[in-house]
């Protein structure tokens, strides 16, 4: 499982003391965002809802964009002499399967109060969570909900329930046909502020061998900066030499892998096409995917071996149609 630290300026924990909150980031696009009627071609399993639409930052194609130019000073910091690790799949011991559950309700289902730790930066809204939410294991704790009625997806970190009582260290709600993003500034329950399920590798794209989207990945140093579309950081290196939050990742198109079956070919051929994303802090190049227990161990132990060294940094300013927004060019 991954290791991180979320950390916080001073200013951004007294802020969250305060009871003051809005839900800004479960509004509707405004102006500044372009209008997103073409949703992603694939739905969240059991739901008919896209995760966000098709020509969102996370559907971005980023195989011919050139290279940042500071990609080799990021990967300097970057543990690069590693493999990938990918961060779900079977436990092989006592406890639940590794990776990230999804728990998918009908809009009928029971809203509660969540009591957050860094409340200014949280949505205040009314969470469907309840005794069927599958919630992470170890210290992160993340759940993440798909209201299937009306595509709308909940995600909070360190959820638990106690005294009776909901309690979370963040909460984020998107509509999952909006290309909207939070104020910037905010974190979520991701340290770069941005939503985790559509980083996610899920089971039912990978044995369809048909991945349209980038990946979330954790690395261990990061700098106190972030790059559009993230809003947040949590970094703890000044430099702008140290990846920041947001930076997006491409496997060399000249890495051909051998002795790998198809389905692991498909998730090589997804880190050409979309890459990976920087969302969090944690163990250097873990890549993060749904919990599910259909993951087949050889395919695990198949992507353990894509080398970090055939990864540069992409420049995806080029893509950015609104600062406030996730749609691209």
């Amino acid at each position: 499982m991954s290791r991180w630290t979320r950390r916080f300026t001073v200013g951004a924990v007294v802020g969250a003391l305060a009871a003051s909150g809005t839900t800004y980031a479960v509004m509707s696009a405004g102006a500044a965002t372009r209008p997103t009627t073409a949703p992603a071609k694939r739905p969240v399993a059991g739901t008919s809802c896209p995760t966000f639409p098709a020509d969102n930052y996370w559907h971005a194609d980023i195989s011919r964009l050139p290279v940042e130019p500071r990609s080799k000073k990021w990967l300097s910091h970057m543990s690069t002499g590693v493999d990938l690790h990918p961060d779900f799949g079977p436990s092989f011991g006592h406890g639940p399967n590794y990776g990230l559950p999804i728990t998918v309700v009908a809009h009928t289902h029971p809203r509660v109060r969540v009591h957050f730790q860094y409340a200014s930066e949280s949505d205040k809204v009314r969470y469907p969570l309840g005794r069927d939410t599958r919630i992470e294991g170890g210290s992160d704790r993340h759940a993440i909900i798909v209201d299937k009625g009306n595509c709308r997806l909940y995600e909070t970190f360190a959820t638990r329930k106690r005294d009776g009582k909901w309690h979370a260290g963040s909460g984020a709600v998107w509509s999952l046909t909006s290309n909207q993003l939070r104020p910037n500034g905010w974190t979520s329950a991701d340290a770069a502020g941005l939503p985790i399920l559509p980083g996610l590798l899920r089971w039912n794209e990978v044995k369809r061998r048909d991945i349209d989207h980038a990946i979330r990945f954790t690395t261990d140093i990061t700098s106190r900066h972030h790059l559009w579309p993230a809003r947040h950081d949590a970094g703890s290196k000044r430099k702008w030499s140290y990846p920041p939050m947001g930076a997006r990742f491409r496997l060399r198109a000249s890495y051909h892998p051998s002795g790998i079956g198809p389905k692991a070919m498909a998730v090589v051929d997804a880190m050409k096409t979309y890459g990976l994303v920087l969302a969090d802090n944690g163990s250097p190049w873990y890549f993060q995917g749904e919990r599910n227990a259909h993951w087949p161990s050889s395919l695990i132990e198949q992507l353990k071996r894509i080398p970090a060294s055939k990864f540069v940094a992409v420049d995806t300013s080029s893509l950015e149609v609104s600062k406030d927004g996730a749609a691209t060019h």
